[in-house]
């Protein structure tokens, strides 16, 4: 469960590769020289780039830069989905985009790729579009049609940047702690009162060096850590016709009305608000 980097095989003649890979309950926590791609369709989800972590609801697109951290974005998800992801050979930007004045747009997006980037709205249903249509094509057809999805990417303003300084791989070169022990330990008591000292005997530390240590790799002290997975679970269960209350007693909270404040607080709307909104929403999207 350290982190891994990942050996992504290419074929000879592609300088790209695209394809549906299924890490479903494994915990991935890896980087890769290749700039990456993901889409990825399902209720609910997580997003762990960097010291960047959120949830996501119904659909996802990402572009993460080389050596940047980063957890598989199917992780914990326990219903249907699917998943695109398209990872480009590392020499690709110098090899495709630098030399070409054409693509300057192109270029300085790739180059600030390492922030990590979420693109949402008529952004992301133009590039799933792409995406899907890339996967039926040949190899040039698809290499052009990489080339107009990166410019979808370049011109957008529909986007979020995940991290606001360089978190690739030399950050969390030295890490001494299995970040896949503290998820696997969140994920089987958040429902309870997961309990800080017994997560960092679990990784040798003492308590207090295990917060500093968790703050400065995730910007989040761990009980806002597994406030924000708690409500992420709930997310789900309320897409699946649970009542508001129910959630909020399922996922650890002992009072509803603290567990309707921190939802709205987190999410920006309150349970019964995000239910309403979305759940059709989800249901008509998923493929």
């Amino acid at each position: 469960m350290k982190i891994e980097k990942e050996i992504i095989p290419f074929e000879t003649e592609s300088s790209f590769k695209i394809h549906t890979p299924c890490f479903k309950n494994y915990f991935f926590w890896h980087y890769h020289p290749e700039i990456e791609i993901v889409y990825v369709e399902a209720i609910n989800g997580i997003s762990h780039v960097g010291k960047h972590v959120s949830g996501f609801v119904g659909s996802y697109l990402v572009l993460i830069g080389p050596n940047v951290p980063h957890l598989n974005f199917d992780y914990g998800i326990e219903t249907e989905y699917k998943q695109i992801v398209v990872q480009l050979k590392e020499n690709f930007p110098e090899n495709t985009i630098i030399s070409t004045p054409e693509f300057a747009k192109i270029k300085k997006l790739l180059e600030r790729s390492y922030l990590g980037f979420s693109f949402e709205g008529q952004t992301k249903e133009k590039v799933v579009e792409k995406l899907k249509e890339i996967q039926q094509m040949k190899s040039f057809d698809s290499l052009l049609g990489l080339i107009e999805v990166l410019n979808i990417l370049a011109d957008s303003s529909e986007f979020e940047q995940l991290n606001h300084e360089d978190t690739r791989v030399k950050f969390f070169l030295n890490d001494k702690i299995r970040l896949g022990t503290v998820y696997n330990y969140i994920h089987e008591n958040y429902d309870k009162s997961p309990d800080v000292n017994i997560v960092a005997e679990m990784v040798h530390l003492s308590t207090s060096a295990f917060c500093r240590y968790f703050k400065k790799q995730t910007d989040m002290t761990f009980t806002d850590f597994v406030n924000q997975y708690r409500i992420n679970q709930a997310k789900t269960l309320l897409l699946c016709d649970v009542s508001v209350s129910e959630v909020g007693y399922t996922v650890g909270f002992d009072s509803i009305s603290y567990f309707n404040k921190l939802f709205k607080t987190l999410v920006g709307e309150t349970p019964t608000e995000f239910k309403k909104r979305h759940k059709s929403v989800v249901n008509s999207k998923l493929i």
